[in-house]
């Protein structure tokens, strides 16, 4: 993520990153809204709408409803969101996953220490999904180059939904295709850049 730069907030320790030019005004749209925020990462439309491409490969995208950020594995819903539910789902595969990135109980404990957060909100979960990309080592890679198979690579390891560089699933489970990805992501892109040129009113 040349001119005027500004820094993304990144974790104590973490190296921070300078957003050019053409991301400048959307940060600034970010940093006024960035008290509302759970946690250090600010969220550029450029990670937004990766979130959202996440969320569309793992199947909780829903249209964009927040209704993704209830979902279980295999589809059903939790009501609570103070909490991650440790509901374990028996299907093709058994899992405890949930919300809107299908975080695993143990996965979502260590994030959740690492930042502080104290529920499972919308904007907690955002939060730990961004936490665990730069864990990954891909954060840094995509603020600079955007979404490309580098990054896909390095995220594969954590959503499982999300191809490796040999094209398939780092866990040989079901994947969605590069290419399927990276359109969904560059339209979402643009319809996020749209939304804050446009200004709360459009949201």
């Amino acid at each position: 993520m040349c001119g005027l730069a500004l820094l993304v907030a990144l974790p104590i320790g973490a190296r921070q990153l300078p957003l050019g030019p053409g991301a400048l005004a959307a940060s600034q749209q970010g940093l006024r809204s960035a008290q509302s925020q759970r946690g250090p990462y600010l969220i550029t439309p450029e990670r937004r709408a990766l979130l959202n491409t996440i969320r569309y490969a793992e199947g909780t995208w829903i249209g964009g409803s927040q209704e993704g950020y209830r979902m279980l594995f295999g589809g059903g819903r939790f009501d609570r969101l103070d909490r991650h539910p440790e509901i374990v789902v028996h299907l093709e595969y058994t899992s405890a996953a949930a919300g809107a990135y299908q975080f695993m109980p143990a996965t979502w404990r260590e994030a959740s220490v690492k930042l502080g957060l104290n529920d499972f909100g919308p904007a907690s979960q955002d939060q730990a999904a961004l936490y665990l990309m730069q864990k990954r080592g891909a954060l840094e890679t995509f603020d600079r180059r955007g979404l490309n198979i580098e990054v896909l690579n390095r995220l594969s390891p954590e959503w499982a939904s999300l191809p490796a560089s040999h094209g398939g699933s780092f866990y040989g489970q079901p994947v969605k295709d590069a290419d399927e990805l990276k359109d969904f992501y560059l339209a979402e892109l643009q319809r996020q850049k749209r939304l804050v040129a446009e200004g709360p009113s459009a949201a």
